[in-house]
């Protein structure tokens, strides 16, 4: 555990959504036609009503597995899962909904969700390689004192992919680049993001 690389207040915290507050403010953004942030563009637009879609279906096929199942109820010590997210956020709306899971096993555990945009100083604490991607996901103790583990923006070989790709595109158009992307992801079906948490939630243990 280390100090936190920027005051998180509880202000913050309780401000933030619940996962189904989340789901329910997407909803609510796509009905009016809307998304998070200042790009409002059909692009963006379009990315926010495919990650409803992909929201809900995570909600009804994701599983955990049963050993990071066994895991989540070991916590002893109440902790806040706070996540950095867009409403537009592809990678976002694919892990999302697997944390909620985790979160839901254990009432220690308080998952809220924070707008990047709205959070520019938090976001610019928790940069990747110095670029604000996101999902990021921060795990703090109760007293908003010691940060346990941080975990984004998505799964170890997809940034590996992403680096690749960047360095070599292979004739792949970015467009098709992402759908390879979101096509890896209903097929390891949280694997990946499940074997990357596992120790970070094991360091999190008291014994």
């Amino acid at each position: 555990m280390k100090s936190l690389s920027f005051p998180i207040t509880s202000a913050l915290v309780d401000g933030g959504f619940t996962y189904p507050e989340f789901v329910q403010f997407t909803e609510q953004l796509v009905q009016e036609n809307r998304t998070t942030g200042a790009n409002q563009s059909e692009e963006y637009l379009g990315y926010t009503r495919l990650n409803l879609q992909r929201m809900g279906r995570w909600n009804k096929t994701s599983k955990v597995s049963c050993p990071l199942e066994l895991l989540m109820h070991k916590i002893n010590k109440p902790q806040i899962w706070l996540l950095i997210t867009e409403a537009w956020c592809g990678d976002g709306a694919q892990s999302i909904p697997h944390w909620a899971k985790l979160a839901a096993l254990n009432p220690l555990i308080s998952l809220k969700i924070v707008l990047r945009d709205e959070h520019p100083e938090l976001m610019d604490a928790y940069l990747t390689n110095g670029a604000r991607s996101i999902p990021k996901l921060i795990a703090i103790s109760a007293d908003l004192q010691q940060e346990l583990f941080t975990w984004g923006p998505k799964p170890q070989y997809l940034l590996d992919r992403h680096v690749a790709y960047k360095q070599n595109s292979e004739g792949l158009s970015y467009q098709e680049f992402k759908e390879q992307i979101h096509l890896w992801y209903a097929k390891n079906k949280q694997k990946d993001l499940e074997s990357e948490m596992y120790p970070l939630i094991s360091s999190t243990l008291i014994p």
